[in-house]
């Protein structure tokens, strides 16, 4: 990548920006999100044309190319939110690039599918290849498209975020195929805000900043401090950080012999005015669905729930909505935002009922200082707030989701994954606005298996295994080997 420039709208995504990959090499291109490197990555697949540069393949040099011109070259990517195609099977799923980089017009199974089989069974997958994408879990999705990127045979293979779903033994698994394909002469880049992984598999690290190139260096020569430093032009503060609870501080969600069967089993818990509590295990341990009855998703079928001292049958979205309860999804894309929408209209998507005048009529006034205030105190990084949705980068799309809650004050409000890919600059200030609002009274659940980031927020930590809460850290047991040996016993 030769000087590559891109525009949107007059503003500058990337301002000139070079790298270059070298074969067997993995790469990895870290960054704040809105740095730049969503963007490289669509102008390296032909998603998107730079405005002036060059791109540079084994001598052949393109101005731009197309997506056609990508697969030919030998360039495949896994992108964050997968694009996958919901309705089709995931053996179908798996070879439709193969199948558009060849220009064949039918798809054909039963030439294509050994090939689908094959991958699979390499990485050692549990993949339903016959069922269709949108009945997957977030995990299965994310191993869908890293098939689709391996089966082919890729040159280069782009990940972004390709690990945010996945767990410590998948990531293994994923990053010893990485290994065997470099063995082989194929070059990676590597984009994740896990940035112990990136000094796992790296060889260099490239950093960009607001669209321009900060450093490149090996990684050997880089830790996680530095490497944050560089991203941010800030020292990040990652330590514990947990207000004291006031020993009588009451209830606001207890939770008793909670049942689902075929999910869950006998779940109790008690979450406090002011508490952050984190729940945390292995992927299919429970703790979504969980999270998911709570919010009457999936309406557990015995057990009982007291939202703020009031017995509450939690039955549908609206009875949780009614008591009190807020829900930030796993998958804040499909699940969380209205993509097309202003940043404005997914402000107050659940909070419109709220906001009227006494004759019922919509309070515009009201609504506008809603939306102002959550705008600028979460610190929303857009032109303004009648931009699209679509538009932001993951960590400011998070902030909307959030907002859209904080703007309706629930008295607990659930986060599953709150920083799943999300840079670590806004990371840290999501954690610190979960703090305020802790602070504030509301009681705070975090579900999540990024075990540094429940160290440094929670006050408790829940571990779920099989359905069940087998274990209960507070105290100095909050801390980072402690959580892991437990999620791993």
């Amino acid at each position: 990548m030769r000087d590559i420039v891109k525009t949107f709208g007059g503003v500058t995504a990337l301002g000139g920006v070079s790298l270059d990959l070298l074969p067997g090499e993995v790469l990895c291109v870290a960054g704040e999100n809105g740095s730049g490197k969503s963007t490289l990555i669509k102008i390296i697949s032909g998603a998107e044309r730079p405005d002036s540069g060059e791109i540079v393949v084994d001598g052949t040099t393109f101005t731009s190319m197309d997506t056609t011109d990508a697969i030919k070259s030998g360039i495949q990517v896994i992108y964050q939110d997968f694009s996958l195609f919901p309705n089709l099977t995931v053996a179908e799923n798996i070879m439709f690039t193969t199948a558009v980089g060849a220009r064949r017009k039918l798809y054909n199974a039963r030439a294509t599918r050994p090939a689908a089989e094959q991958i699979v069974s390499d990485l050692g997958l549990a993949l339903d290849l016959d069922a269709t994408v949108e009945t997957l879990s977030v995990a299965d999705k994310q191993l869908t498209a890293i098939c689709r990127a391996l089966v082919q045979d890729a040159r280069v293979i782009i990940m972004d975020e390709p690990t945010t779903a996945l767990t410590h033994s998948e990531v293994a698994r994923l990053f010893a195929i990485v290994e065997g394909q470099r063995a082989r002469g194929v070059a990676f880049i590597f984009v994740s805000h896990k940035l112990d992984e990136v000094l796992a598999i790296s060889d260099r690290v490239t950093v960009l900043r607001s669209g321009a190139h900060v450093v490149t260096r090996p990684a050997a020569e880089l830790d996680l401090r530095s490497i944050t430093e560089h991203m941010t032009g800030l020292q990040v503060d990652d330590s514990r950080q947990v207000s004291e609870l006031a020993p009588d501080a009451p209830a606001v969600l207890e939770v008793e012999g909670l049942t689902l069967p075929g999910a869950f089993h006998d779940v109790s818990f008690t979450l406090r005015r002011g508490e952050i509590l984190g729940l945390t295990g292995l992927l299919g341990s429970g703790r979504t669905e969980i999270a998911e009855s709570l919010f009457g998703v999936h309406p557990y079928e015995s057990g009982s729930v007291i939202v703020d001292g009031t017995p509450t049958a939690l039955r549908s979205i609206d009875d949780a909505v009614a008591a009190g309860i807020g829900y930030v999804p796993e998958d804040r894309l499909t699940q969380g935002l209205f993509l097309e929408h202003s940043i404005a209209d997914n402000m107050i998507a659940s909070s419109a009922d709220r906001l009227r005048t006494p004759w019922r009529t919509l309070d515009r006034s009201a609504i506008r200082t809603t939306i102002d205030t959550l705008f600028t105190r979460l610190r929303v990084k857009a032109p303004n707030v009648d931009a699209p949705v679509r538009s932001l980068s993951g960590g400011n799309a998070q902030r909307v989701v959030l907002a859209k809650w904080l703007a309706r004050q629930p008295k607990v409000l659930i986060l599953n994954g709150p920083t799943v890919g999300v840079d670590v600059g806004s990371k840290s200030e999501i954690l610190d606005i979960l703090r305020d609002q802790a602070a504030d009274g509301m009681g705070v659940m975090v579900i999540s298996d990024d075990v540094p980031e429940l160290v440094s927020s929670c006050h408790r930590v829940l571990v779920v295994r099989h359905g069940r809460i087998v274990d209960v850290l507070e105290g100095d047991d909050v801390e980072v080997d402690s959580i892991r040996k437990k999620v791993a016993a």
